[in-house]
C-alpha cells in the first residue's frame, strides 16, 4: 500500500514506548503471562495504552503524547503502577532490561495475532529470538523534510542512546561481554540498520518507498527495523535503538534528550548531515552496545576519536539551554549522573558477580521497575 499523507504534528512533542518483561515470581523466568494480563486491564481504566508484543511473555506500554518531561514522568509512573496491580493479581512481576538473562528463545510462544504469525512464518526462529526488550521514542515532526532532516543529523548521537540506555549484558544464561546485546539480535533482520541519505520526503516516498513496495519486500513502514525511522501515520520520527531501562524515570529522561537534542539541532547550530557521516556510523555503534559508556567513537565531520561518556557530558552541556525551554533540565541532570557513575548493564553484573546468580539480577529489575531499588 502506498505510504500514508506525513501527518500534521506539532513539532518537538513526544511520546514513548516500553517492551516490558512478564516474569514468573516462583522461578524469576519469563512467563506467558500476556494473554491473561490484558484481558486485566481491559477490565479497567488505562492510562496511556497497552498491547501485546510478538511473543507472550512480553507486553508494550504507550504513552500519550507529551511536550514536557514532568509530564511524561508522571504518566509513566501511573502506567507502571496500574501493571504492577495487575501483575500481583496474576502472581506476574514486571520489569525492564533489553534482554531476560536466562530465558530459553526454545520456549516462547507467539502471540494469536495475524501481524506475529506473518513475521513467524517469514523470519523462523528469529521471531522467537526477537524476545528482546526496548524503548521507542517518537518525536513530532513540522514535515516529512524536517523528520529526515533530523533522521540523518540524529546519525552521530546515535550511540549516545545505546549506551545510555544500554541494560542487556546477558542472553540465555551467559555474559555477553556486551552491554547492549539486545540490538544484536535486531541486526539479524534484514531491513535493519539504517535509513537511506534522502532529506526530500518526496524523494523517499517516490524514488525509495514506491521501489521498494513494487519489490514486494515491504508493504510499511513496519517492515523497516531501522534504528531510526519515519513515521508518517503520526507525524514522527521514531528512535527504536535504546533497551528497555530499568526505570520508568530513566526512561523518560532518554526521551526528554531525544527532544532537547533535535531543538538543538533545529536551529542549526551544527553542520547539516552528509552521506559520508555513515563511514563511521557502525563502528561507533558497536563501541556502544558492546561498551556502553566506556567505549569510543569516531565523530564523523572532524574524524576525531573521542570517549563516549566525554561526548555525552559535552553534549548535555551543549543543549542545556534547549532543555531548560522545554521544561527538560532534571532530565538533562539524571543522565549527567548516570554518564558518570554506573549505568544499568553495570549495575546487573555487579548484581550477578555479588549474589552468584542469574535470579539474582532479574530480582534487581523487578525491585527497580517498582522503584523499591
Amino acid at each position: 500500500m502506498p505510504l500514508p499523507e506525513f501527518a500534521r504534528s506539532e513539532p518537538l512533542t513526544m511520546g514513548v514506548e516500553l517492551e516490558l518483561q512478564l516474569v514468573g515470581l516462583s522461578d524469576f523466568d519469563l512467563a506467558p503471562a500476556s494473554p491473561d494480563m490484558l484481558d486485566l486491564l481491559a477490565r479497567a481504566p488505562f492510562p496511556g495504552a497497552v498491547t501485546p508484543e510478538i511473543t507472550e511473555s512480553m507486553i508494550e506500554i504507550n504513552s500519550s503524547i507529551h511536550t514536557g518531561y514532568a509530564p511524561l514522568v508522571d504518566e509513566l509512573r501511573l502506567i507502571r503502577d496500574t501493571l504492577l496491580r495487575a501483575g500481583d493479581r496474576l502472581n506476574v512481576g514486571v520489569c525492564g532490561g533489553g534482554t531476560h538473562p536466562f530465558q530459553q528463545w526454545t520456549e516462547r510462544r507467539i502471540y494469536e495475532k495475524p501481524r506475529f504469525r506473518e513475521v513467524s512464518a517469514l523470519y523462523g526462529y528469529l521471531a522467537k529470538q526477537f524476545t528482546v526488550f526496548g524503548q521507542h521514542v517518537h518525536i513530532g515532526c513540522g514535515s516529512g523534510d524536517n523528520a529526515l532532516f533530523l533522521l540523518h543529523a540524529l546519525n552521530r548521537y546515535i550511540p549516545h542512546f545505546i549506551a545510555l540506555s544500554a541494560s542487556s549484558p546477558f542472553l540465555q544464561g551467559s555474559d555477553t561481554q556486551f552491554h547492549s546485546s539486545r540490538l544484536n539480535s535486531v541486526f539479524a533482520f534484514p531491513l535493519s540498520g539504517r535509513a537511506p541519505f534522502l532529506l526530500k520526503w518526496e524523494d523517499f516516498e517516490r524514488d525509495y518507498f514506491k521501489r521498494m513496495e513494487d519489490t514486494g519486500i515491504v508493504r510499511s513502514m513496519k517492515d523497516f527495523y531501522w534504528d531510526l525511522r519515519p513515521k508518517p501515520e503520526y507525524g514522527t520520527i521514531e528512535l527504536r535503538v535504546c533497551d528497555t531501562p530499568l526505570t520508568v524515570e530513566h526512561a523518560a529522561a532518554l526521551a526528554a534528550y531525544l527532544q532537547a537534542l533535535c531543538s538543538y539541532l533545529l536551529a542549526g547550530d551544527e553542520a547539516p548531515p552528509r552521506e559520508d557521516d555513515y563511514l563511521v556510523y557502525n563502528y561507533n555503534r558497536f563501541q556502544a552496545c558492546r561498551f556502553g559508556l566506556d567505549g569510543n567513537i569516531v565523530l564523523p565531520q572532524e574524524h576525531q576519536q573521542v570517549s563516549l561518556r566525554d561526548d555525552i557530558l559535552a553534549t548535555l552541556a551543549r543543549i542545556a539551554a534547549h532543555a531548560e525551554q522545554l521544561g527538560s533540565s532534571a532530565a538533562l541532570a539524571h543522565l549527567a549522573r548516570v554518564t558518570k557513575a554506573v549505568g544499568d548493564a553495570e549495575q546487573l553484573r555487579i548484581v550477578h558477580e555479588h549474589e552468584g546468580s542469574v535470579e539474582a539480577m532479574v530480582n534487581l529489575a523487578l525491585g527497580k521497575f517498582r522503584g523499591e531499588v
